[in-house]
């Protein structure tokens, strides 16, 4: 974190190592040649880096992304928020009017397919209104702002409380979410725990 810091950065994520299945690192741990680290000491290591990356003037807007006040990314500002997204070229992914589509990561099928006529398209979701507005939970409140019921009443079409209300209470009474009546949002501890709260409220 101190030589990250010494670059002077305007932006900084923050990630949790995951371990896709299929990637090198991924058959490493497998072998025994990587060791995942103890869930506690990566909790310890995460709260660090928010501490120390606030005490720079990195303030985190996302669970995992961290930027000086007008640096934040533009483009995880708009995913996060849920809007649509245009992704252009090998391997690119988009999200326009609720169908998620995701080009292949191929260079010569790329090419091909293309040069075909042909969409590079090789994966391709539509959400419902519900399951778009459940999504847009599960984003938005990954971000230090949280949700706001209007804004998102404006978005998604739904009301916040009737889609989600009833999961609500248990994680403000446990200080997981906090929630002044127009916006909730996740608390320190419920940062530390977001993927298990978005998973069940939406």
């Amino acid at each position: 974190m101190k030589r990250a810091l010494a670059l002077a950065p305007n932006h900084i994520s923050t990630y949790g190592l995951t371990y896709e299945k299929a990637t090198r690192l991924w058959t490493q741990r497998r072998r025994g040649l990587v060791k995942s680290l103890d869930e506690d000491v990566e909790l310890a290591m995460f709260l660090h880096g928010i501490d120390t990356l606030a005490a720079a003037g990195l303030r985190q807007y996302e669970v995992s992304n961290h930027a000086r006040p007008g640096r934040e990314c533009q483009h995880n500002r708009t995913y996060w928020a849920n809007w649509a997204y245009y992704g252009v070229g090998v391997g690119a992914a988009r999200y326009v009017n609720g169908t998620r589509d995701l080009n292949t990561r191929s260079v010569p099928t790329y090419l091909d397919r293309i040069a075909a006529g042909r969409p590079a398209t090789v994966q391709s979701e539509t959400l419902g209104p519900e399951e778009r507005a459940r999504e847009t939970v599960g984003t938005q409140l990954r971000r230090a702002e949280g949700i706001d019921r209007e804004q998102f009443r404006g978005q998604t079409g739904f009301a916040f409380d009737d889609l989600v209300g009833p999961r609500l209470a248990g994680h403000i009474a446990a200080g997981r979410l906090a929630d002044d009546g127009q916006l909730v949002c996740l608390t320190r501890t419920g940062v530390c725990v977001a993927d298990t709260i978005i998973a069940d409220i939406t």
